[in-house]
């Protein structure tokens, strides 16, 4: 089981990222992801998670209404598009497969993870 995070990469405050997370058919269908993050000497985090159909969101308090999860099935690939930017956002960004298919904000809720990717705000 693996899963490819992308998309990282240094921004200015108040810019954009659009991370990408792809899987294989087996990996990604059916099951719910999410997105977690981990500044330097702080714990992973969660930041949002999506159903298996993408039909139900759900998202951290200190990301919401800047950042969107969506998954397209037919590209075993989801998507955290993250704009307004603060540097308090820096930390390296994991996608994570479900244990099923729903939404999940807990890590142990989850059975796969991906390699990560950095992402720097800078202010």
């Amino acid at each position: 089981v693996q899963l490819q995070a992308s998309g990282g990469g240094l921004v200015q405050a108040g810019g954009s990222l659009r991370l990408s997370c792809a899987g294989s058919g087996r990996t990604f269908s059916g099951y719910g992801m999410g997105w977690f993050r981990q500044a330097p000497g702080k714990e992973r985090e969660f930041v949002a998670t999506i159903n298996w159909s993408g039909g139900t969101t759900s998202y951290a308090d200190s990301v919401k209404g800047r950042f969107t999860i969506w998954r397209e099935n037919a590209k075993f690939t989801v998507y955290l598009q993250m704009s307004s930017l603060k540097p308090e956002d820096t930390a390296v960004y994991y996608c994570a497969r479900g244990m099923n298919s729903v939404l999940g904000r807990g890590i142990d809720e989850y059975a796969y993870w991906g390699q990560g990717t950095q992402v720097t705000v800078s202010s």
